[in-house]
């Protein structure tokens, strides 16, 4: 992706506010995106704040005397509005502003803009500007750009990268955030999925257990510069999962502390671009369409008796799914989830498509993608990489793999290593999935890569489209 060289000359005043957790560009179509602001007190985290104590989940997790705005990491919100202008590259006399706008101090002071009438195949530069509530002088300025999609009839090269697990506690660069963000950006992908656990509210030091701890988890992982430079120059879509959901293996109805099944929900929906629905569909080109679903929202209780009223997805989203996927004459359709579908996955779990526990409805998704050409999943979840052919149905499936060698799981001895679905399996380190889609010989061919955390190369698949 062009880096945004059209840069505004300007100098960021004293006093605030500020946009320490930058902006996010997201849910990206032909014609339109939305970018996520955020205004903050400081311009940059509270780095040498009050470390959290390593306390059980049941004590208060702030010692007594002190506020979480004095936290390490914190990057505390703050009033004030907000505005958006963007350009496509070339053409600043063609600039569009958003209204200034006030953020939500009931969202963690948070706004998202949707813009729209964009051109396709574009790359546009996007300025997110911060003032004091009122008006007075612009106080923080945040660049970046990004690409549309292409056209759904246009013949399109694309490249994508999607990657699942991240923790503050096992980031691997303890300055900048994971190294993965620096690796992915060399490769200038179109567009970024996260599939899901991108913070983790049960895990220690910090134990989220209401929802001031929860969005402090956001604050801290989204101010480090990795992350910061990543996300101001790709689209990205996101999904959830259990821990950034409420805690492991989660479903409806549940807490976590004074933490409520709809105030994660809602936390979520307010710490990334996204549109109407948790589930959706985008059309990148003549040669690609990706599906990303939703695993929290809908799904029966795990200990609930398997058959073909227990679900993970729901009867409104498969029938979705199954709708728009066979609608689409895109030549790869390609299935995000945040959990797996085929695996072969830990002997242990209870709580997604690969295990015991969902066979029904697994065996009745993986039917339905066997049975149609050119077609694959890419999963998340997962603290290994993987990719399997599972016999039974034919379908193909590639997993992520934590985005840190030290999130990664050290240890295979709950898994099935010589699984007859498994056609590649790492264990110990983390990394990412590339998709590249291209024409080969007046073919289409879809390259799908595993790759370690410093962007070297594990393992590459080649599809032709049939």
């Amino acid at each position: 992706m062009a880096l945004c060289t059209e840069s505004t000359v300007w100098a960021e005043p004293r006093g605030g506010p500020y946009q320490a957790t930058g902006i996010k560009i997201g849910e990206v179509t032909p014609t339109c995106a939305i970018i996520w602001t955020r205004l903050t007190r400081r311009n940059e985290p509270l780095r040498d704040g009050v470390p959290f104590p390593r306390r059980p989940a049941s004590k208060p997790q702030i010692p007594q005397g002190r506020t979480i705005d004095e936290m390490a990491y914190s990057a505390t919100g703050s009033p004030g509005e907000v505005r958006v202008t963007y350009w496509p590259a070339g053409k600043q006399g063609t600039k569009v502003a958003t209204e200034w706008t006030a953020v939500d101090p009931q969202r963690d002071f948070t706004r998202q803009f949707a813009i729209h009438r964009l051109r396709p195949a574009t790359t546009y530069h996007v300025i997110g500007e911060a003032r004091g509530p009122g008006g007075g002088k612009v106080t923080s300025l945040e660049e970046g750009s990004f690409r549309t999609a292409p056209a759904p009839e246009a013949d399109a090269d694309v490249r994508f990268v999607v990657t699942t697990g991240q923790r503050f506690d096992t980031r691997d660069d303890r300055d900048n955030g994971q190294k993965i963000y620096r690796a992915m950006l060399k490769l200038d992908p179109d567009f970024f999925v996260h599939t899901g656990d991108i913070v983790y509210y049960d895990k220690p030091e910090p134990f989220a257990t209401n929802a001031e701890l929860a969005r402090l988890k956001w604050q801290r992982m989204y101010s480090f510069p990795n992350t910061l430079a990543f996300h101001k120059r790709v689209a990205s879509y996101f999904e959830k999962d259990d821990h950034d959901t409420l805690k492991n293996d989660c479903w409806p109805g549940q807490t976590y502390g004074d933490l409520t099944w709809e105030q994660g929900l809602g936390i979520f929906r307010e710490q990334v671009p996204m549109g109407e629905k948790t589930y959706r569909t985008y059309r990148w080109g003549k040669h690609l369409q990706i599906w990303l679903v939703e695993g929290r929202d809908y799904r029966s209780p795990n200990k609930m008796p398997d058959g073909p009223e227990k679900s993970i997805w729901g009867k409104e989203q498969m029938k979705w799914f199954q709708t728009t996927f066979d609608a689409s004459d895109a030549t790869f359709r390609v299935l995000i989830t945040p959990t797996p579908i085929v695996g072969p996955d830990s002997r242990l779990k209870k709580d997604n498509h690969a295990n015991a526990v969902f066979r029904y409805e697994g065996l009745r998704i993986r039917r339905f993608l066997g049975n149609r050409k050119n077609t694959f999943s890419i999963n998340g979840d997962r603290h290994w990489q993987y990719a399997s052919l599972d016999p039974e149905t034919g379908v193909r499936e590639y997993s992520t793999g934590p985005s840190t060698d030290a999130h990664a799981k050290r240890s295979s001895s709950t898994i099935d290593s010589k699984h007859p679905a498994l056609r590649y399996f790492k264990m110990g380190k983390g990394g990412f999935v590339e998709v590249e889609v291209i024409k080969e010989s007046s073919k289409s061919v879809a390259f799908i890569r595993h790759y370690g955390v410093d962007g070297q190369v594990y393992r590459e698949d080649k599809l032709t489209a049939e």
